[in-house]
């Protein structure tokens, strides 16, 4: 993802701080038991797949066909994981 941002022309973010701002995972400040752990993944690729989906929209009006692509690859990666993991606590 960095690599296509600077494709298009832009710094890529780099530091933890610059992550944790742009971010829409929250952080488990806890300690978890593996369920949970599980879970809290869960979730962060069913945020990963809404994420790509919003921006693939926005790619798709700016007839970006590569950052369309980049999307769809995140979204196929993401699901398949979450549909892993789900089989897991449930």
């Amino acid at each position: 993802i960095a690599e296509r941002i600077r494709a298009l022309g832009e710094f890529a973010p780099g530091t933890y701080a610059e992550f944790s701002k742009l971010s829409s995972i929250q952080e488990d400040n806890s300690v978890p038991n593996a369920d949970q752990m599980v879970k809290n993944l869960v979730k962060g690729h069913e945020t990963v797949v809404k994420t790509a989906r919003d921006l693939f929209k926005s790619a798709e009006n700016a007839s970006d066909e590569v950052t369309a692509d980049l999307m769809v690859q995140r979204m196929q990666a993401s699901e398949k994981t979450a549909w892993m993991l789900r089989s897991m606590v449930e």
